[in-house]
């Protein structure tokens, strides 16, 4: 296995300054503060940099930053961790809405990261993230399973979205101007070719882009954050239904956006209210 980043930079870290080499922290202090150090300080500077180490910003064991700037400790290891995480959350999700990962089976982290090609660590976070949202749990010593929805709890998020939504909807259907929901047409649209392709993890990405631009206009980071969540629980399948809704119920609900839209720029509250109603109580 090749050597990672993280590797890399530690091993790059634990180097010792050769003797009479310059050292760059030393000399970036200089530059900032626009005055080279005072003899005393020179007289400490040795013992001070032999306690640090090599690799240890000047001023860190006196507790100094300069300009009081707080330390950066190796960013590019943080951002590469994360775009894996990033990547490997991506991947279960799209395979748990696929039915690839079925209900009630448990997955280990160790062989999920052998098949993305990782090691078990960005695995087990990203699973750690999908139990938060309710779609596995946790087995102790065993990793993690999938959990079963049942059609009881399919209806009580859809439930809970139309609570969530449907109010808002109906305000900003008075308040918002034509020209606003008009900006929205792609994303409706982008809803329809998602649905076009079958497959369902597309679809649940462009669905919930389409709803979280909509709450946006509410102006209500809060509600954003809270409904979105819902709404991704509520598109995981229920146990037994393989990959959820086949390809015609996707194309049917994108369609329900469309005529949303249409209704919204045409100001008509009767057929927003009647729309709404229809696209929000039905088990999604």
């Amino acid at each position: 296995m090749k050597p990672s980043a993280y590797s890399a930079a530690s091993a790059a870290a634990r180097v010792p300054a050769q003797p009479g080499a310059a050292d760059p922290h030393r000399e970036r202090d200089v530059h900032r503060s626009g005055a080279p150090d005072r003899g005393g300080d020179r007289g400490r500077g040795g013992s001070e940099d032999r306690a640090r180490g090599a690799g240890e910003p000047v001023g860190a064991a006196r507790g100094e930053h300069t300009h009081s700037e707080p330390p950066v400790s190796r960013p590019r290891v943080v951002v590469q961790r994360s775009s894996v995480r990033g990547q490997v959350l991506d991947a279960l999700r799209t395979a748990l809405l696929s039915g690839e990962l079925r209900p009630g089976e448990v997955y280990s982290a160790p062989a999920l990261g052998e098949r993305f090609g990782v090691s078990a660590t960005p695995v087990r976070e990203a699973m750690q993230q999908l139990a938060v949202e309710g779609a596995v749990e946790v087995v102790p010593n065993r990793g993690f399973r999938v959990v079963r929805r049942g059609d009881r709890e399919l209806a009580e998020l859809a439930e809970v979205r139309a609570l969530l939504e449907a109010p808002v909807w109906l305000r900003l259907s008075r308040t918002v101007p034509a020209e606003r929901w008009a900006e929205l047409r792609p994303l409706a649209e982008s809803t329809v070719r998602a649905a076009s392709s079958g497959c369902p993890a597309t679809y649940a990405e462009a669905d919930r882009a389409f709803h979280r631009a909509v709450l946006a206009l509410a102006g209500n980071e809060q509600l954003v954050a809270i409904a979105g969540d819902v709404h991704r629980r509520a598109q995981w399948p229920p146990a037994g239904a393989g990959a959820g809704r086949g390809r015609a119920g996707l194309i049917a609900d994108a369609h329900e956006h469309t005529a949303l839209l249409d209704a919204l720029i045409a100001g008509d509250q009767e057929l927003v209210r009647a729309l709404v109603g229809e696209h929000f109580t039905a088990a999604r």
